[in-house]
């Protein structure tokens, strides 16, 4: 029987929604008017304290002190001036080479070192931090989370009272209503936060062009990030504060941030002593993760090096390595797996890979490892397995293409980097160590192509070090100029 009522029940809902969010609005300390805000401050703060530490846990504190305490004073000095000076705020730089900086509920913010490298002038970090302050003061996390709820809210009441709204399909729609209300408010959150940072910095003695600085450099690093992804065939990781165009070419962002009155909106040429601070900064993957240097990984714990192709791209990931062709044709895969028991290579294959259909098996002394390499078939056609025991581990390096037709064109290149593992010479455990940041002046002989070259960033080392010193792309540096460089 059809519904009589359908109106009568929307309206019904709709009163009933709005009387759930009337109550959940609280006052925003910065703007002073009600917002949607289904968290108090006692829970949002709590949910900083929670997780505060599961932030630690993933991404590690920085070890070096005096850069945390330098870090930590610019935050407190520009938190004095913040619409919540009662909250007690903890900044952390952490041990990340992602180019990020963020911040929990309640006050606690993060910089990563991956983002400091990139960072000319103590104005430029103090832009970053009180972007990020400004998002804790005008509690936008708090106003997502509420919203999240308040789009679930309205489903459960909505299913409750109308039937049709608890099929699969009502259920995606209100999610996706639900989702575009959260995302619809990225832009105007980062535009706030860019004020109130502007805001802060102003009333800290920072001038108000440093944060168009930094977003620009952001802005640029993010290109690069695009562009290199998009040959290495994986997502991009951005920082969330960058918009999709370049700050220089954004009016609305321009007018916001000019806004704020100044008396000098010119930031300093060169913060020699900023610079000065960050020499010695870890720059890209730590020891404890392995260093890329060209198409060599070495890795200093687990001792052990192999060399990859010449011009594949090779990405270290948490679980493992993954090198691919230049063409994305074929891929390169390098994992671990602890022993546990005195058994062969073979025996590995067959008790933990479980493989048994073997082409061309053969047993192999790689620089004195044992090791077994085989071909297989999988669901993609064929691929090249090669297993080398190792310090009480399994490495097991896997070779694919996705066209079954150019596996053995690409064959003899799995094997070679597969032949190449070896322990670390005492040279190579120098290279092991992870890259640091450096300072050099630049004259006639200290090009930006010449430092790329010693820096052995591999093939975009040219316009890795113009991102670093603001030169991006293809600026030339001015002579007596102090660079940043890669040691």
């Amino acid at each position: 029987m059809p519904d009589r009522f359908p109106i009568a029940k929307l309206v019904f809902l709709a009163l009933l929604f709005s009387l759930q969010l009337i109550q959940g609005c609280s006052v925003n300390p910065v703007s002073g008017q009600a917002n949607l805000a289904l968290i108090s401050e006692q829970q949002e703060i709590r949910i900083g304290r929670e997780n505060h530490p599961k932030v630690l846990a993933q991404y590690h504190r920085y070890p070096d002190e005096a850069l945390q305490k330098y870090i930590s004073d610019i935050g407190q000095k520009l938190a004095m001036h913040s619409h919540r000076t009662n909250l007690i705020y903890r900044f952390t730089l952490l041990d990340s080479k992602e180019v990020n900086a963020f911040a929990l509920p309640g006050g606690y913010i993060y910089i990563t070192r991956g983002l400091l490298a990139y960072l000319n002038s103590e104005a430029e970090l103090a832009a970053v931090l009180g972007h990020e302050i400004g998002h804790v003061t005008a509690r936008h996390a708090v106003r997502q989370i509420s919203a999240a709820r308040a789009a679930q809210l309205g489903y459960q009441i909505g299913a409750l009272f109308v039937p049709e709204m608890r099929t699969q399909g009502a259920s995606q729609l209100f999610n996706i209503l639900g989702s575009a209300l959260i995302s619809g408010y990225g832009r105007e959150h980062e535009l706030e936060a860019d004020q109130l940072g502007v805001e802060y910095m102003e009333k800290s003695g920072y001038p108000s062009s440093a944060m168009l600085s930094v977003l620009g450099l952001l802005k640029d690093q993010e290109t690069f990030e695009v562009q290199l992804a998009k040959e290495e065939h994986r997502k991009p990781h951005v920082y969330h504060g960058v918009f999709a165009s370049h700050p220089d070419n954004d009016t609305r962002l321009q007018n916001v941030i000019q806004t704020q009155p100044s008396e000098d909106n010119l930031a300093a040429p060169q913060d020699l002593a900023f610079l000065e601070r960050l020499k010695g900064l870890t720059f890209g993957e730590g020891a404890e993760e392995g260093v890329l240097r060209q198409n060599h990984f070495y890795h200093l714990d687990m001792n052990f090096s192999l060399e990859f192709p010449e011009g594949w791209h090779i990405q270290n990931q948490p679980d493992g390595l993954v090198a691919t062709a230049p063409d994305g044709e074929a891929s390169l895969t390098v994992t671990a797996e602890d022993l546990n028991l005195k058994i062969s290579p073979l025996q590995f294959i067959h008790d933990r890979l479980h493989i048994r259909n073997m082409i061309s098996p053969e047993p192999l002394l790689i620089h004195g490892l044992r090791a077994y390499t085989l071909q297989t078939s999988h669901k993609q056609g064929m691929q090249r397995l090669t297993v080398i025991f190792h310090q009480s581990k399994a490495f097991i390096i896997t070779g694919v293409t996705k066209d079954p037709t150019l596996f053995s064109s690409h064959d003899h290149y799995f094997l070679k980097t597969s032949k190449s593992f070896h322990s670390l010479s005492k040279d190579e455990r120098v290279l092991a160590n992870a890259r640091k940041l450096d300072l050099v002046k630049a004259d006639s002989t200290h090009a930006i192509e010449d430092l790329a070259i010693s820096s052995q960033l591999g093939p975009h080392a040219k316009e890795i070090l113009e991102l670093l010193n603001h030169l991006y792309p293809g600026k030339s540096p001015q002579v007596g100029q102090w660079l940043k460089t890669v040691r």
